[in-house]
This record gives C-alpha cells, structure tokens and sequence, in this order.
C-alpha cells in the first residue's frame, strides 16, 4: 500500500502565503475543510473495509479447516463401517452357531435317551 504523506492534521495546519494578487484564504481555507471531511471518511472505509476482510480471511480459514475434517472424516467412514459390517456378521454367524448348536445337541440328546428306553 502506497505511503501516505499528508494526514488530516497537515492539511489543517497548511500555512499559504499570501501574495498581491493571491487565492481568498478563506476560500481556501473551505475548500481544505471538505479534503479533510472525505480524506477522514476514506480512512474510516479503509479501515471497515480491512476489518471486513480480516473477518472474512478468518472464516474462510475457519471453513477451510471444516472442509478438511469433514474430508478426512468421509474418507475414514467406509473403512469404519466395513470393519463394523464384518464384525457384525461375525457375531451374527457366532449367535447362530450358538442358538442352533444347543438345538442340535439337545435333539441329539433326545434322540439318544429314546433309543436307551428302547
């Protein structure tokens, strides 16, 4: 950003010679008052206008980082979740060795004390 020689303080406090057949000092003396009046209200804006953008930087940076988790997270999903599928289908399998096991071996267990009767 270019360096800026005149402030509103210089401008008000510029001394003008005067000369014969020189500028009304007051005209000039008006005419200095409006460039102090937009000078001070183009430093405010810039200065709005670089709170704006720090904000701005600061949520995009913010958004940036979301997006990055976000991005990580997804990619670790389907892994999460086929290792969860197969550990559930491995239970599942185990549960019905379990229930139709003690099925079979109590049908074996009848079986065998109906054939002792006999």
């Amino acid at each position: 950003m270019p360096e800026i020689i005149l402030g509103a303080k210089e401008i008000l406090q510029k001394e003008f010679k005067t000369k014969m057949r020189g500028y009304d000092p007051e005209e000039v003396d008006e005419f200095l008052d409006q460039i102090i009046k937009d000078y001070e209200s183009y430093n405010k804006e810039i200065t709005l206008l670089q709170e704006e953008n720090q904000r701005l930087v600061a949520k995009m940076d913010q958004m940036s980082r979301a997006q990055q988790t976000m991005s990580r997270v997804q990619q670790d999903a389907p892994k999460t979740s086929a290792v969860t599928n197969f550990d559930i289908l491995k239970r599942l399998s185990n549960l019905e060795k379990e229930v139709f096991g003690k099925k079979l071996d109590q049908e074996d267990e009848e079986d065998l004390e109906k054939t002792k009767q006999f």
